[in-house]
């Protein structure tokens, strides 16, 4: 200190760390004010980005007129240095988690503009978020005359044995990032597993793949047994689809009008149920001479998989009552069973007096012979 400190410089420094506070909420009100603006836009972007300045400005104020402050007041050479590269770090810090929250935003906005659904592949805004804030924390100590060197060598060294420990996250995350980067599952598709798990996808993150199935409960699934079984999209290439419904009618029915009347109830319910298509070629297909009926497959078009279980119920219920009111009729399987009753048995010829039962025996002549004595 080259001299000591007066009134003067006490008034200095707290004009200057007052102008910087109100400097600070001046900015918080014109960026709220800018925010409700933003908000009226299209772009998620610019929403953001104001949210993220609403944090760094008024803190970069209030560090400016901090630093204004310490320069009026006579400190040391050294003081002086370590005031700066505090003041300096500290702002480093808040711009870096500033940028991570930008970025990461943006990359969840992309995210949810190329899938169209709430749900975001959060894997990818981890990473953008760690990488930003490392690169961040390693110029801030860097700024306080932390020399970072030693610190990426003990990481480096490190990181095998966090490997080593960490093989089934690891293999999560590039398991994640290979199927995003591939482009096989994105949020929103409709999947169904081999093993027979199925639902919406809602998150890919850096472990799991939540999936929310039709009775809206999460199914959490490891990102590495996702990328190795087998598995059905049904939203890609294309959301729409085609579903297939069974019918069958008695062998006594002319075929050419099951035919046009299943048609018309087709194009029916394609106009009026919401998720089906309007423009979508009604196909009637007649395959099996079956027991008691002719059965045939109905080909209808839905926008997209859970659509498909209002418009079966609605597509049933008109073909039902329109086949009634045409006299079609929908047999029911029969089979005739015959049942044949085996006759016991008659009993062995009651033995005449002729035959001899078995206890008797016929005499021996001399024995017959004494007798007749």
């Amino acid at each position: 200190m080259n001299r000591g400190l007066v009134l003067h410089d006490w008034v200095v420094a707290g004009i200057a760390v007052a102008a910087g506070i109100a400097a600070g909420l001046l900015l918080r009100v014109l960026l709220r004010w800018l925010g409700k603006h933003a908000r009226r836009t299209r772009w998620t972007g610019d929403d953001i980005i104001v949210d993220a300045l609403r944090t760094i400005a008024p803190w970069a104020a209030v560090i400016a007129g901090t630093g204004v402050a310490a320069s009026a007041l006579p400190l040391t050479t050294r003081v002086a240095g370590i005031v700066n590269h505090s003041l300096t770090a500290l702002l480093i810090l808040i711009t870096t988690f500033t940028a991570a929250r930008v970025i990461a935003g943006l990359v969840q906005s992309l995210a949810q503009s190329r899938t169209g659904v709430a749900g975001s592949a959060t894997i990818f805004v981890n990473i953008t978020r760690v990488v930003v804030v490392a690169m961040g924390v390693l110029v801030a100590l860097e700024t306080v005359g932390v020399s970072i060197a030693p610190l990426l060598t003990a990481l480096g060294v490190g990181g095998l044995a966090v490997a080593l420990a960490l093989q089934d996250t690891l293999a999560n995350l590039f398991a994640g990032v290979h199927i995003l980067a591939s482009k096989t599952v994105q949020p929103g598709d409709y999947i169904r597993l081999s093993s027979g798990e199925e639902g919406y996808v809602v998150d890919i993150n850096w472990r799991n793949t939540v999936v929310r199935n039709l009775s809206n409960n999460l199914v959490i699934i490891p990102n590495g047994r996702l990328a190795r079984t087998n598995m059905t999209n049904y939203t890609r290439p294309e959301q729409e689809l085609s579903i297939l419904v069974q019918v069958g009618v008695g062998y006594d029915s002319d075929l050419e009008h099951v035919e046009r009347v299943t048609l018309e109830v087709v194009d029916g319910v394609m106009a009026d149920i919401a998720g089906a298509l309007p423009g979508h070629e009604a196909a009637v297909r007649f395959h099996t001479f079956a027991d008691s009926r002719i059965n045939f497959t109905v080909i209808l078009g839905v926008g997209e998989f859970s659509n498909q279980y209002r418009i079966k119920h609605e597509f049933i219920k008109r073909l039902h009552r329109r086949y009634r009111a045409e006299g079609i009729s929908i047999p029911a399987p029969t089979r005739t069973v015959a049942l044949q009753q085996d006759l016991p048995e008659p009993p062995p010829p009651y033995p005449s007096s002729s035959t001899p039962f078995p206890h008797q025996r016929e005499a021996p002549p001399s024995a017959i012979a004494d007798n007749e004595r």
